[in-house]
């Protein structure tokens, strides 16, 4: 056999100890460029506004802070994090977050967000309208009060097709209301208002019925209308099984035509005046001073009043009042007889 010549053998020994050399130099430079990166030490002047959601993971957190230069290495992070905080919760909200901070740091201002966008649960009762519910929104932290009125103003402003028999008038006061579909919902906190408004916008337009688009066309009459209508019953309606005949009250005063004369209509208005609105739009909600219908609906109607107008009773009603605190109600087709039996009635209601 033949022996490796001492040349040979130096020149292996050499190249070994290169590669043990290098093997080395790469060791350090990565060991400080990871432990660089864990400490903060980048030596970079980088600010982020990282934002969470519900469907983000440690993954997609560690891609986002690489990404944008919070971090030089997202499986360097991810690593760590298994380490050293292996049931970490990422919580919804926003996060502002520098190139200087170390993943410690990191880690502890990632449990409590600048903002919160955490999920509330928030019901929204039928019959509330937008001040009720721009209060109840501001109430549980999912926005203010007076930027959700703001976000209700315009229908334009979004893209639905049962808003497009929108009318154009401009004593509308706020051309969402109707169709703010009372539900419980679950909103993120600090959230914008026309995401809330179009979540709810939403619903409503998976709760349109073939029936109600037949309604409207047989009837003559825009889902805007019925809405409004609706909306008035819902408001008038204070007992159970009374919302059939209360519409056929109003149909039939449409029909002859005949103001409808509904006090909850004025409640509204003085609303609208509270808010700052002038006498045009207050009076044009003023059922006894328009001809017909007021401007718009005055509060979100659920499922079941809507029907009610859609399937009112037929009758031959043209007025009604409550009783006995709401309690009961009192139709009838003569005027007469209704100043006669609210004379005898109308006493009851101590509210």
């Amino acid at each position: 056999m033949a022996k490796m010549n001492k040349s040979n053998k130096g020149l292996s020994f050499v190249a070994i100890i290169l590669v043990i050399v290098l093997l080395a130099v790469v060791g350090f430079f990565g060991y400080s460029y990871v432990q660089k990166d864990i400490s903060g030490n980048r030596n970079t002047n980088v600010e982020y506004n990282l934002m969470l959601e519900s469907s983000d993971f440690q993954y997609d957190v560690g891609l986002k802070l690489k990404q944008n230069g919070i971090i030089n290495n997202d499986t360097v992070w991810s690593y760590w994090m298994d380490r050293h905080y292996p049931d970490f919760v990422y919580y919804n909200g926003e996060y502002l977050l520098s190139s200087s901070m170390s993943y410690e740091d990191i880690a502890q201002k990632l449990k409590n967000p600048d903002v919160s966008h955490k999920t509330v649960s928030v019901c929204i009762p039928e019959g509330y309208n937008v001040f009720d519910i721009a209060k109840t929104l501001d109430e549980n932290g999912v926005c203010e009060e007076q930027a959700f009125l703001n976000a209700c103003k315009s229908a334009g402003d979004y893209n639905y097709d049962f808003l497009s028999d929108y009318p154009s008038d401009s004593t509308i006061a706020y051309g969402v209301e109707g169709f703010l579909f009372p539900a419980t919902y679950d909103f993120a906190e600090n959230s914008e208002p026309k995401d809330i408004v179009n979540q709810m916008l939403t619903v409503f337009d998976d709760r349109i019925t073939q029936q109600w688009k037949d309604y409207c066309t047989q009837n003559r009459m825009s889902l805007y209308e019925l809405v409004t209508l609706a909306s008035i019953v819902e408001k008038e309606t204070l007992g159970q099984g009374v919302a059939e005949n209360i519409a056929s009250v109003f149909v039939n005063r449409l029909e002859k035509p005949q103001k409808l004369q509904s006090d909850v209509t004025i409640d509204y208005g003085n609303l609208l005046r509270a808010a700052g609105y002038g006498d045009e739009v207050v009076t044009s909600y003023n059922t006894y001073k328009c001809d017909f219908l007021p401007s718009g609906p005055i509060c979100n109607p659920g499922v079941a009043n809507i029907d009610a107008v859609v399937n009112h009773n037929d009758t031959d009603y043209f007025y009604f009042f409550s009783y006995n605190n709401g309690a009961d109600f009192y139709f009838t087709d003569d005027y007469n007889d209704f100043q006669s039996q609210w004379a005898k009635l109308g006493s009851t209601n101590t509210n």
